[in-house]
């Protein structure tokens, strides 16, 4: 079983918000795919990271968590390559890490 968790911006470059629709179809694609999905909304968590200039960046970001029993790793790599284009990023952060259901 694996935890896959993608981390999504909630503004564009140009501090605008992205419109509660992105994220809506974020939720339903992950639902009609897994399943299910698990999406931290109300309390945006702050990703830090050092830009290749040295500067560091900031965005807000909301979490999204799948579970899956297998890794599709070619899928995901689409997946991640749509959501960068959507949401106006260099990369989308997404990740997975083994779980165990108890």
């Amino acid at each position: 079983m694996h935890l896959i968790q993608l981390f999504l911006p909630l503004r564009d470059g140009q501090c605008q918000p992205f419109d509660r629709a992105h994220f809506a179809r974020v939720r339903t694609e992950l639902t009609e795919a897994f399943g299910g999905v698990t999406a931290y909304q109300r309390s945006p968590a702050v990703g830090l990271w050092e830009a290749p200039d040295g500067e560091v960046e900031r965005d807000d970001v909301v979490l999204f968590e799948v579970m899956a029993d297998q890794l599709d790793h070619a899928w995901w790599t689409r997946y991640r390559k749509e959501l960068a284009a959507r949401f106006v990023q260099d990369e989308v952060m997404v990740r997975a890490c083994p779980c165990e259901r108890l």
